[in-house]
């Protein structure tokens, strides 16, 4: 099984090969939290782009180094760009990063995430209940056929979505970012458990969804386990820290990009974590 030691060294590795390269991330996402996304995307030190055509959506899937698809705010084009793009990204082996977000709410959403299940995402960042969801839709161990995501909330544990998140990994053949109190990250073959954050996180917009672009910006230049590590680890570090200086949910958002921002690679790969066996 990886070590400590060894996760801490790739973190830092991925961290500063982006810093370095300021990789392409396009984006695919919520029209609520679009801005939020690029902005931390560019503080980490990727590069964003942002677009929601389908021909746009191809284009991206074949020039970025990863892309991010959010279902969060859906228009009636996205039945077209998604689908699409998510193939093109399959069929060029590019990485890619799934946010299941509400998933169970509505046909297209339903339809939509039932289509990517052949398109195996790199990565799948969601909370409790959208992951729990997400493998009830896909017929896989751990799921649920019921969904119990309240509108973007998560009414399920952490934990309880353990058995979801290992299938989902298995499955894809990548990783899975459970977030929470207490974040959770999988391969399939291990957990690791990431520790930090701040209570502000669930009072501003795009804290998940910007988490998911990020992970798209490491995914670039890391597996996808680390890059889903390192994606959370940045944030529960530069939610740490803001939350010391921000008086409110205005002010911590500021706090936190600029956080973001000043993290380096030693700081981020030294956020308290845990290593569970499987």
């Amino acid at each position: 099984m990886i070590n400590s030691g060894e996760i801490k060294k790739q973190i830092i590795q991925a961290v500063e090969t982006v810093k370095r390269t300021k990789p392409m991330a396009g984006s695919i996402t919520n029209t609520v939290t679009i801005n939020f996304v690029a902005n931390a995307q560019l503080a980490v030190g990727g590069s964003a782009a942002m677009v929601y055509l389908p021909d746009e959506g191809e284009f991206l899937a074949k020039a970025g180094g990863a892309t991010y698809i959010n279902v969060g705010t859906l228009l009636p084009i996205y039945e077209q760009t998604l689908p699409h793009t998510a193939k093109v990204l399959h069929e060029t082996g590019k990485p890619w990063v799934l946010d299941p977000v509400a998933v169970g709410i509505g046909s297209l959403r339903t339809k939509l995430l039932e289509q990517f299940r052949e398109y195996k995402p790199t990565v799948i960042r969601g909370n409790a209940s959208e992951i729990l969801a997400l493998a009830g839709l896909w017929g896989l161990d751990g799921g649920t056929k019921k969904s119990n995501v309240r509108g973007v909330d998560s009414t399920d544990s952490v934990s309880s979505a353990k058995d979801a998140a290992i299938a989902l990994a298995r499955y894809t053949g990548g990783a899975v970012a459970v977030s929470g109190e207490t974040d959770l990250i999988t391969d399939g073959s291990v957990i690791v458990l990431s520790y930090g954050g701040s209570h502000f996180m669930e009072k501003i917009t795009g804290a998940g969804c910007s988490l998911g672009g990020v992970i798209a910006v490491y995914a670039t230049a890391a597996s996808p386990f680390i890059a889903a590590l390192t994606g959370t680890a940045v944030y529960n570090l530069a939610a740490t820290r803001a939350e010391k200086k921000a008086d409110g949910p205005g002010s911590f958002q500021v706090q936190f990009l600029d956080e973001l921002y000043k993290a380096s690679a030693e700081d981020i790969a030294n956020n308290p974590f845990e290593i569970i066996e499987i």
